[in-house]
């Protein structure tokens, strides 16, 4: 009995101090994310780097308003992309799919998933980028280049399939299988009985769809949804090929831009002083907002459990 309570108090220390290593990262990453952007934030003020503009290497004045602006951007296009196409993709795959398919499309849906992001960046800028500045943007130039106000920025104003529309396009592709399969996991955990119970009542499979499965299934959805978009915060190397990493206004969709991440990926190598100090600051205000996104996602998920 001796032996065997020393085992387990062996092993109980032991999982304990794994368990201890994962928050002592997390938390040894923030300290230092905290102090290395401190000469920033202590030369230009919290509130004045995140509303300037600027990004000139010469007079050393960095603001981090485009890329923070160029991030919340692109993942939002990317989402009004790949939410549609995840939602349709699962609910394909749980309700109307042959069975003979299902494991064929759910197999390739996750390698999708699986692919390393610098593969989706050669993919983008060699293919994609290409495809998109000859058919989509003249498309898009003509059909909405005329709206009043807005028209403007669906012009192509630089020739060239890198820029910031790409990017969100990749960005879609990236994110879509995390929201699929949150989606599929939320949708199969549906009771038969109540869509048993909505047909046997005469409703339709749609019917039964937007008024029992989703309701059902809707925080476990918005949590995957949320996951996805922290997901596309943070993408680095798919971002950096194909958004051109300009620091100028964004005068349309179709123009090169910058993000927090294309920023740091290109920049971080040859920084000293203010500009490193900068590019911690960035790397910061990245990781408190995957943080954020990740704590509420995970209270959506977990409330649905």
């Amino acid at each position: 009995m001796r032996v065997g309570l020393t085992k387990n108090q062996v092993f109980k220390g032991l999982t304990a101090v794994a368990s201890a290593s994962v928050l002592l990262i997390v938390l040894a990453m923030l300290v230092t994310l905290i102090v290395e952007s401190w000469p920033a934030l202590k030369h230009f003020g919290l509130i004045n780097f995140l509303t300037t503009a600027d990004w000139n290497y010469s007079t050393e004045n960095f603001g981090a308003l485009r890329p923070l602006f160029g991030t919340f951007l692109s993942t939002l296009l990317a989402l009004i992309v790949a939410v549609p196409v995840a939602m349709g993709m699962a609910i394909f795959l749980t309700e109307l799919c042959p069975d003979k398919l299902r494991t064929t499309i759910g197999t390739a849906l996750e390698l999708l998933a699986a692919i390393p992001s610098i593969i989706y960046g050669m993919w983008g800028l060699f293919i994609l980028a290409p495809f998109l500045e000859s058919y989509f943007q003249p498309l898009v130039a003509k059909s909405l280049g005329q709206l009043p106000i807005i028209g403007a920025f669906f012009q192509a104003k630089l020739a060239g399939g890198v820029n910031l529309f790409t990017a969100s396009m990749i960005l879609s592709v990236m994110i879509i299988p995390f929201i699929s399969s949150i989606a599929r996991e939320a949708m199969a955990q549906v009771p038969p009985m109540l869509k048993e119970s909505s047909y046997g009542l005469g409703a339709t499979r749609w019917e039964t769809l937007r008024h029992v499965v989703i309701p059902y299934a809707k925080m476990a959805l918005a949590g995957g949804i949320i996951l996805a978009m922290g997901r596309a915060l943070g993408e680095t190397m798919a971002v950096a090929y194909v958004i051109g990493n300009r620091h100028a206004a964004l005068d349309s969709i179709f123009s090169p831009y910058a993000t927090i991440t294309s920023v740091m990926a290109n920049e971080f190598n040859e920084a000293s002083g203010l500009q490193l100090s900068a590019l911690f600051s960035l790397a910061l205000i990245l990781f408190l907002a995957n943080f954020m996104a990740l704590t509420v996602a995970k209270r959506l998920l977990g409330g649905k459990r």
